[in-house]
């Protein structure tokens, strides 16, 4: 049988990757990457407001030019291999990112009248300018129709689709109403490669529509026009120029234009795959299934589990969303994460010890010294707000047990293990709903990089942690999304499970828990949950007079230990 090949196109924070894999092995024979070129690591922001980040779809189609063609070069290494055995594409791309376009779909960014407007460019998934927005559509969805927050944790943050649109009409109403619609970058992409001029066309992703916009075919899709009205009567007006359906990540978005075939080098009219979230095809990527989680570890992180759609699965407080076929078809998808966990370790590093990556290497290698507790520190890792559970983009970070003596290492270690508290959390979280976690698999660079966290996060979440087989995991799970796409017919799959046992592999190396490790961690944690209820729920509250002395005596025992 001839070969059959596929292309993941991953489209991360700071950069575009292109995969080429080989379907009936999973084998990657070419990869190349490209860092997005506007702003400073593809990011501009303003001065005036942290919480404003945002991004070029400049960048966005130019990662095509950079990225496919240097794939395929370095795929056609392999003798084997041509590009004209390529059955088809997958997109995945960060979220919730929207960008607003004109009828032709063409980005507001790309016109000479709103060049430098930070207002018509993509409006980054960690853009948090929209906080009194999300606020507005929490209170009225929860008075006009409380079915919509059920799905999505009980709020609605500054992250997703519609905060981000209607703080755009409140700063900048000459981009709002120049604006046709707006679409998520995961459904941008696959319409410009198909050569996409009309919203209608459009085959929008059940993964951004459902976890970020209250998509749901129960309720008809979108928000209905008059909920949005009650938000802005503009609003309602443009609820029937949003793509009109939403479907699953293997479903065909459209085939790849003449246009775009002869930049890229690959067979015109190939299939490519409906858009859907970078982590949530690096948890396709990653073997994902029912009890096991995903975590997909970068400058944040996304917690991805499904469980059969068939089987009664209750609304979960707290959690990004549960949506049908969102991660795999057939089952619906939980998605949970924390806004920051790399891009805390980052800012440390970066914007308070004034260092670069020879730093991080310093202090990883200076903090693995210490036993657990041993900093006497405890931190909140809510440097970019709580998504989950508390969904509250107006908390901060926290560190507790400082001394004249604590060191820039201590700190890094203790800034780790406030991730974990927060990642153990979530986990508390899902299985009080009833949702059965076995084993945990991470992906990202964190994954395979760093011991250290690894280790940590075995010992707080009392679990194995596994690591992914590819170094791509999201890019995989595009690909994977791509076979299934093009069917048996081509060389491809009937269904993703089919796919993901001939593509999917996982590392030898697995971080088992340490028993007494898991044990002081254990203290700790719950001296972190009570700051986190205390701090991030209104109707509790705690004497803390105990905590900082309680942290004295953990560490006072550790250090014991270590004598």
């Amino acid at each position: 049988m001839t070969a059959a090949y596929t292309i993941g196109l991953d489209y991360g924070s700071n950069s575009v990757r292109c995969l080429v894999v080989e379907v009936t092995t999973g084998r990657e024979l070419g990869v190349a990457v490209w860092d997005y070129a506007a702003g400073e690591a593809g990011i501009c922001t303003d001065a005036s407001n942290p919480h404003v980040a945002r991004q070029a779809p400049s960048d966005f189609v130019q990662g095509l030019l950079e990225t496919v063609p240097a794939a395929l070069s370095h795929a056609s290494m392999d003798k084997e291999f041509s590009p004209e055995l390529v059955i088809g594409i997958g997109v995945d791309t960060t979220g919730s990112t929207p960008l607003p376009v004109d009828a032709n779909l063409v980005p507001l960014a790309d016109k000479p009248e709103f060049s430098g407007n930070l207002n018509a460019m993509a409006w980054m998934w960690k853009d948090h300018s929209g906080m009194d927005e999300a606020e507005r559509i929490t209170t009225l969805a929860a008075e006009q129709r409380p079915q919509y927050l059920r799905k999505c944790g009980g709020t609605y943050s500054s992250e997703w689709l519609f905060s981000k649109i209607l703080h755009c009409l409140n700063v900048d109403r000459a981009v709002f109403e120049a604006a046709h619609t707006w679409l998520e970058f995961a459904d941008f992409i696959p319409a410009v490669l198909a050569g996409l001029d009309d919203v209608s066309q459009v085959k929008a992703g059940i993964c951004p529509a459902g976890h970020k916009a209250m998509y749901c075919d129960e309720w008809g899709g979108y928000p209905d026009a008059v909920f949005l009205a009650l938000l802005a009567p503009e609003m309602g007006m443009l609820r029937d120029r949003l793509p009109s359906k939403a479907y699953t990540a293997d479903q065909v978005a459209g085939r790849l234009c003449p246009d775009w075939a002869a930049k890229l080098g690959l067979p015109a009219g190939i299939p490519i795959a409906v858009g859907a979230f970078d982590a949530h095809l690096g948890a396709v990527g990653a073997g994902v299934g029912k009890g096991s989680m995903v975590k997909i570890i970068g400058t944040s992180t996304c917690d991805c589990l499904v469980t059969p759609a068939n089987a009664f699965l209750p609304d979960i407080p707290g959690v990004c969303g549960i949506v049908k076929g969102s991660i795999l078809p057939g089952y619906y998808g939980i998605e949970a994460g924390q806004s920051a966990v790399g891009d805390i370790f980052n800012w440390f590093v970066k914007d308070v010890c004034k260092g670069d990556g020879t730093l991080h290497a310093e202090l990883r290698e200076q903090a693995m010294v210490f036993a657990p507790g041993e900093s006497g520190l405890l931190a909140l890792d809510w440097n970019n707000g709580n998504r989950t559970i508390l969904t509250d983009a107006r908390l901060t970070g926290l560190i507790m047990g400082l001394t004249l003596h604590t060191s820039q290492a201590e700190i890094y270690r203790a800034l780790i293990e406030a991730t974990a508290y927060g990642a153990r959390r979530i986990l508390d979280r899902i299985e009080e709903y009833g949702v059965v976690v076995e084993k945990v698999v991470n992906c990202g660079g964190i994954a395979e990089k760093d011991p250290m966290f690894m280790q940590i996060y075995a010992d707080v979440l009392g679990r194995p942690m596994h690591i992914s087989g590819s170094a791509q995991t999201c890019a995989l799970g595009s690909a994977i999304m791509a076979s299934v796409a093009a069917g048996r017919d081509v060389g491809g799959y009937a269904t993703v499970e089919e796919a993901q046992a001939a593509m999917c592999s996982y590392k030898d190396l697995v971080y088992t828990p340490r028993g007494e490790a898991q044990s002081v961690y254990g203290e700790l944690y719950q001296l972190y949950c009570e700051l986190h209820d205390s701090f991030g729920t209104p109707e509790t509250s705690f004497d803390h007079y105990g905590v900082m002395k309680t942290l004295l005596g953990i560490r006072g025992r550790a250090a014991g230990a270590c004598d």
